[in-house]
């Protein structure tokens, strides 16, 4: 972690999975961001930041996106840059969801996924999700700025059984 005075600053969230097997319909997984104020950090997010989108000012961005787990190491990675934000966000989630297809499958039907969140060389968390096998989506981080404005990580793995919208506007709910 940074130091004290300043918290984390920019940290990457990555996602992996092995592809289906030959035959099947592939397994696309997706990571999710949401973005919280000040005034309702446990509100409806201010914006989402998934596959098809960045956040307005570019402070979070995917840099891949896989439809299919192909490839070596991380398949998905998203990038926060937390010291960027604007100060009126307080909070930010971050999640994982599975793009249904003919069959509806659960993270445990989704063969060596892993999350591992890192700022810079310095992992900060790393999970396989085995928590929430049941699950269709499950929240695998929280981000959230001090009266001081600096930023602490919190990993909060949390299992959900919803379809990626409901889980965009479930997943930053208070528990």
């Amino acid at each position: 972690m940074s130091s004290v005075s300043k918290g984390i600053e920019k940290v990457e969230v990555g996602l992996k999975w092995d592809p289906s097997p030959a035959g099947e319909p592939p397994n696309d997984l997706d990571l999710i961001a949401a973005t919280y104020t000040k005034e309702a950090p446990y509100g409806d997010p201010v914006y989402l930041v998934h596959f098809d989108s960045r956040s307005p000012d570019g402070t979070i961005h995917l840099n891949r996106d896989s439809r299919t787990g192909q490839g070596f190491g991380y398949d998905e990675v998203m990038v926060l840059e937390l010291e960027r934000l604007a100060a009126t966000y307080a909070r930010v989630v971050v999640g994982v969801t599975i793009q249904q297809q003919a069959a509806e499958k659960v993270l445990g039907d989704i063969p060596s996924t892993a999350v591992r969140i890192r700022e810079g060389h310095t992992v900060l968390a790393e999970n396989d999700l085995a928590a929430v096998p049941g699950s269709t989506a499950a929240t695998v981080a929280e981000f959230v700025r001090d009266e001081s404005g600096a930023w602490s990580f919190r990993e909060d793995v949390r299992g959900f059984d919803a379809d990626p919208t409901a889980f965009a506007s479930l997943m930053g709910a208070e528990h």
